[in-house]
């Protein structure tokens, strides 16, 4: 197995692996099970677990910020763009084993003890907030609104994660809907 493989599969598993159980409660021998990767090439390729979890954070950060880029391209109207942020939110709520949000998660667990996942988490929810910001600036809003549409956002992910339901979505979009039509 060549090592771009080995990293891959090291990958799939360790982000299954810390996302379903958390990162403190996966060791490097539970990726090597699950990942059918020696824990010699484990090594190799990721020297630190703390690495690991760091490739896991960048990977999971380029395909979520692209499948919410990928739904909201689907409306063109500015504002419904802005709106149907929540819509996806509530998708993804609905996912199975949905546990939250990884970055969250991540830095409850590691964000006091490694700044280089506390780094990682910081970068993705300043794209995310430079996302909604491009989105409210496309719909012609005012730029103050991105702050308190990017915490109606995170809060959702929160609650979501810790009732397990999609409600947190609906309510955090209905928000947005008000702060969206007093802003006109």
């Amino acid at each position: 197995m060549d090592g771009a493989d080995a990293r891959e599969r090291a990958l799939d598993a360790a982000e299954r692996l810390f996302y379903a159980r958390g990162v403190k409660s996966v060791d490097m021998d539970d990726i090597r099970a699950a990942s059918g990767v020696s824990l010699k090439r484990l090594y190799q390729v990721f020297p630190a677990k703390e690495r690991l979890v760091e490739a896991c954070l960048e990977r999971r950060d380029v395909q979520w910020r692209a499948r919410l880029a990928a739904y909201v391209d689907g409306r063109t109207e500015p504002q419904e763009r802005v709106l149907a942020v929540y819509d996806w939110l509530r998708e993804w709520f609905g996912e199975d084993g949905f546990r939250g949000c990884a970055w969250i998660n991540a830095y409850g667990e590691l964000g006091a003890t490694s700044e280089a996942v506390a780094a990682q988490v910081r970068a993705h929810k300043e794209a995310f907030r430079g996302y909604l910001g491009a989105l409210v600036a496309d719909a012609g809003l005012p730029a103050a609104l991105t702050g308190p549409l990017f915490l109606l956002a995170e809060g959702a992910m929160v609650r979501a994660g810790v009732t397990g339901s999609t409600d947190p979505a609906a309510e955090a979009r209905e928000a947005a809907r008000v702060l969206l039509s007093r802003s006109r």
